[in-house]
């Protein structure tokens, strides 16, 4: 069951009574269709899912992305980069998944932030389908979806090539997760991380 959240919606990471050990996200999306004169070709688009931990000064310490595939510690792990997206239409699968194991994650980090960036700078509304998603489980085994965002249907990302998903913050001895789903003006990884740092925390 996809629990639909709204802006500032703020969620436990708990099932059962139990915390959760590990969460996932997912980002599937497909190329583009261009028509020409000779016909229809497929232009490849370079989504990135990208994590920032943040300590309690709400200053960047780490970001795990394509260019560095997990965490200092350990925790966090990012599938690989995947440079073209679905050529052949929608085969259901995320492209790039990032693991969070949060009872790993070190104590002095905070908050965690998930953000997802087009690298070509293809803006969300030209992409056929894009979807980016938080869930329980494992690269290989989805559970239950805790957040979801449609980003190619969706007008209020039409014009942007990078958003916040989310962010997982501690509370107390907790890990909770707020719902943000906004786009940003930024065009760059590095800009979304401290656009996150400035207005997400």
């Amino acid at each position: 069951m996809t629990i639909s959240l709204e802006k500032g919606q703020r969620i436990s990471l708990e099932k059962g009574g139990n915390k959760l050990d590990r969460v996932c996200v997912g980002v599937n999306w497909g190329a583009i269709e261009k028509k020409g004169f000779f016909g229809t070709k497929k232009v490849a688009v370079d989504l990135d899912a990208s994590v920032g931990l943040y300590n309690d000064q709400k200053q960047p310490v780490d970001v795990v992305y394509f260019g560095q595939l997990k965490s200092q510690d350990g925790s966090i792990r990012h599938s690989g980069d995947d440079l073209t997206g679905d050529m052949d239409g929608d085969d259901g699968l995320d492209n790039e998944i990032i693991t969070i194991e949060l009872n790993a994650v070190p104590q002095s980090v905070q908050q965690v932030a998930v953000v997802l960036n087009s690298f070509r700078g293809h803006d969300f509304g030209t992409i056929p389908f894009a979807s980016v998603r938080l869930y329980e489980g494992t690269p290989t085994r989805v559970d239950s979806v805790l957040a979801s965002y449609n980003i190619a249907n969706d007008a209020k990302f039409h014009g942007s090539v990078s958003m916040v998903l989310g962010i997982l913050y501690r509370h107390n001895s907790e890990w909770k997760f707020r719902a943000v789903g906004e786009p940003t003006q930024d065009k760059k990884l590095p800009e979304t991380i401290q656009t996150v740092a400035q207005s997400y925390l």
